[in-house]
């Protein structure tokens, strides 16, 4: 039984274990479950899940001939183990025939259960993802739709048209149906189009083109054309703006610097925060994300105050990035928490730099929300060497007070590694952020033989 199952119950007629088998490959994970013998099955597992055990035990007593076995499904019942833990167990039952015993051949589903929790959270975070590309392809078309200037996307090469706002098709003149599939080239009049086909070139080979005037094919007027190339997975496309061109000058091209959009545009749509502070860590200047990520009041401002009111598990972290960057210049990728007004944390992960040139010296951060990341695979390398079933084994060698010193110990030595490598070794930050003395760290540091984790700070 133990090599065919990874769980067998021996019944009597009265559902009382008698007998228990393990797997090889559990003895020693499940070993607390021998205790169940001379309980009753329906004892052993949760509140919710006795129904499916008395479904089971009935079913084997209604018959126990070849004919009944297709009315004895596998059914999953869940075990409560110590600590808090669930056993999920896929049961088949076989009767014995002998004094109304009965065979209850166990398969572990943990394996399983967890594959299934990591589907339920990948479903959801691509659930997420989805609702949040909803959103924004709503926005898009909405600013694509509201701006007044005439935007049309084409394919790169052929030059169809598949995209247009409405304002392109009141400029052309023409319904949307008969615009959608059709080469730009016939929109324009005859004497532009061989020009036009030049700036097209150009923006292919240099990302955008010169402006250029052009005439519409069904009409007189004059209108400013400028085209840039984007790209979209292996999809190259030309957007392509047409406005008046009243203030153009024919034949000379157009200054276009004023319409380049400014660094500090971009970095206010970013979606991750940025932030700039003084030396000091006192904010100067953030963008939009930063107050949806604090999830501030309307109004309310950030700026004038300390970056540490919000940001860091302590007011240790700012300390240490601040130090760090001082020191080097640049750092990459900090975790560390940021509380939103409401005092919710939140993960997130930091890549900063210090800029000491220039009228004002200051400090930027770029800071990412990763609270949405799922787990990743694999046991960490600094986990307790000893289970919980290992250190209750210990229960009668050891006495308590040396079981519990044990314990006490590997988790001060993995807090004081942890609070090391969050501060990048500096040993007062640590310190600090452990709630203890400079001097009662170092005892301990040399009492566990930790050695430096990396250039050594705050001495």
């Amino acid at each position: 039984m133990s090599a065919a199952a990874d769980l067998a119950l021996v019944l009597d007629s009265q559902g009382v274990i008698r007998d228990i088998s393990l797997g090889t490959s559990h003895t020693k994970e499940l070993g607390e479950l021998r205790q169940w013998v001379g309980r009753r099955w329906v004892e052993t597992v949760t509140i919710e899940n006795r129904g499916k055990v008395n479904s089971m035990l009935a079913a084997a007593a209604g018959g126990a001939g070849p004919e009944n076995q297709g009315q004895r499904p596998e059914r999953q019942v869940n075990h409560p183990l110590a600590g808090g833990l669930e056993l999920p167990v896929s049961y088949s039952i076989v009767p014995m025939g002998v004094q109304g015993r009965v065979l209850a051949l166990g398969r572990d589903l943990r394996e399983v259960a967890a594959v299934q929790q990591r589907l339920v959270d990948a479903q959801q975070s691509m659930e997420r993802d989805y609702l949040r590309l909803r959103h924004t392809e709503a926005r898009y078309r909405l600013l694509f739709e509201a701006v007044d200037e005439a935007v049309l996307v084409l394919d790169a090469t052929s030059l169809i048209v598949f995209e247009h706002n409405a304002a392109a098709a009141r400029v052309l003149g023409d319904s949307a149906k008969r615009i959608v599939g059709r080469s730009f080239a016939e929109l324009l009049a005859v004497e532009s189009q061989a020009e036009s086909y030049a700036k097209f070139s150009q923006a292919r080979s240099a990302g955008r083109s010169e402006d250029m005037l052009v005439r519409l094919a069904n009409g007189s007027t004059e209108l400013k054309l400028a085209a840039t190339v984007f790209k979209q997975d292996s999809t190259t496309s030309l957007l392509v703006r047409l406005s008046p061109a009243n203030a153009a000058i024919p034949g000379q091209p157009l200054n276009r610097a004023a319409e380049v959009p400014s660094l500090l545009n971009v970095v206010n749509a970013m979606p991750d925060a940025f932030v700039l502070t003084d030396m000091q860590g006192r904010i100067l200047s953030a963008n939009q994300a930063f107050s949806d990520m604090l999830q501030l009041a309307v109004g309310e401002s950030v700026q004038g105050q300390s970056l540490d009111r919000w940001l860091g598990r302590s007011s240790v972290d700012l300390n240490v990035l601040i130090g760090n960057l001082r020191q080097h210049g640049v750092l990459r990728l900090f975790p560390t928490t940021l509380r939103s007004g409401y005092g919710e944390p939140g993960a997130v992960e930091i890549s900063a730099v210090a800029v000491p040139d220039g009228p004002q010296a200051c400090l930027g951060f770029s800071i990412r929300d990763v609270a949405r990341r799922l787990p990743a695979e694999g046991r960490s390398n600094r986990q307790l060497p000893r289970s919980a079933e290992q250190l209750t084994g210990l229960v009668g060698r050891l006495p308590l007070k040396d079981i519990v010193g044990e314990t006490t110990d590997l988790i001060e030595r993995l807090c004081i590694e942890a609070a090391l490598e969050l501060t990048r070794d500096n040993r007062a930050s640590a310190a600090e952020m452990l709630g203890l003395s400079r001097q009662s760290l170092y005892v301990k540091l040399r009492r566990y033989g930790i050695q430096d984790m990396g250039p050594a700070g705050g001495d």
